[in-house]
């Protein structure tokens, strides 16, 4: 058990950093590509890698009830969320759009009180007020003009996505492999973005050869890898948990993006972004059970009367 918690550790790990590196990445090859082409380029390569593992093991295919579950997370996950997120890094720096799609987590809690009935407790309420907070802090922050206005829509969108991707992705390991259900979901999410093929053609030919070998970095790194260990690491903690391991991906990309890229947010901006942290946080909140006072034995001569409660 604690072998398993310390893989499933690992894996969430290995996550948080790929996709970190994946901010910084989109934000460059966004100079060359755009977001649609940009998103079925990194799928495409993401599902000929995960196909390939899928197919040189034995295989557990879904049950006609998987089906709906497996087109919402590849749809909104891998399809939207994907160009959504490469749109919005055309007008917002890595670091801003990393703050902004960590809401992603309080969404998610958002959800399992509408959908799986779990109720809207004080916490999740008051954190939900604080993170919104935090996203006006960072739209007006990012403001300077409509593009970057329209950049904090798309992140919104694109946690939204996120955040029913996983919902819907949580009861689907209960009884496939994360493997399978990660290269299904990627495979669905291209051919949803098949339509930008003439255009990832196009760009294709004339991008440098450092931009196409970024579109496959994507593809086979923050997407075949990273989606991977997080499904893998997802079946075995609860969804609440890895939500919270994703807070350290917007620290991991504003550093990445000051030292590859040479931008950070503006000041304003990391205050709406601890707001957005310190809001999911607060939602996330659970209040732990005091420890049960050790009952001192009878016989001891520093016993006394135990009042009942």
């Amino acid at each position: 058990m604690r072998k398993q918690g310390v893989l499933a550790g690992g894996a969430a790990a290995v996550t948080v950093v790929l996709w970190a590196s994946a901010f910084v990445a989109i934000r460059h090859v966004g100079q060359d590509m755009s977001a649609g082409a940009l998103s079925l380029g990194r799928l495409l390569v993401g599902s000929v890698l995960l196909g390939f593992f899928v197919f040189t093991r034995p295989r557990r295919w879904p049950a006609r009830a998987d089906w709906k579950l497996l087109l919402a997370c590849g749809l909104l996950w891998f399809g939207v969320y994907n160009v959504a997120l490469n749109e919005a890094e055309r007008h917002l720096d890595a670091g801003t759009t990393a703050m902004l799609v960590n809401i992603g987590p309080l969404l998610i809690a958002l959800l399992a009180g509408i959908l799986l009935g779990e109720g809207f407790p004080r916490q999740l309420v008051i954190g939900s007020v604080v993170a919104f907070a935090g996203v006006v802090v960072i739209a007006l922050s990012s403001s300077h003009g409509g593009a970057d206005t329209w950049g904090v829509a798309l992140c919104l969108v694109a946690a939204a996505a996120y955040a029913i991707g996983v919902v819907s992705q949580k009861p689907l390991l209960a009884r496939l492999p994360a493997l399978e259900v990660t290269w299904l979901s990627c495979l669905i999410g291209a051919v949803a973005c098949l339509p930008f093929g003439p255009t990832l053609l196009r760009e294709a030919a004339d991008a440098r050869p450092v931009t196409v070998w970024w579109v496959v970095f994507l593809g086979a790194f923050p997407t075949a890898i990273a989606f991977t260990t997080w499904a893998y690491a997802l079946a075995r903690t609860t969804a609440g948990r890895m939500g919270a391991m994703t807070y350290l991906v917007p620290p991991i990309t504003i550093f990445l993006g000051w030292l590859l890229l040479g931008e950070s947010p503006v000041p304003l901006a990391y205050a709406g972004g601890v707001l957005c942290v310190g809001g999911v946080a607060i939602s996330r909140y659970r209040r732990r059970a005091v420890a049960a006072m050790p009952v001192v034995s009878v016989d001891s001569p520093d016993s006394k009367p135990l009042s009942k409660s």
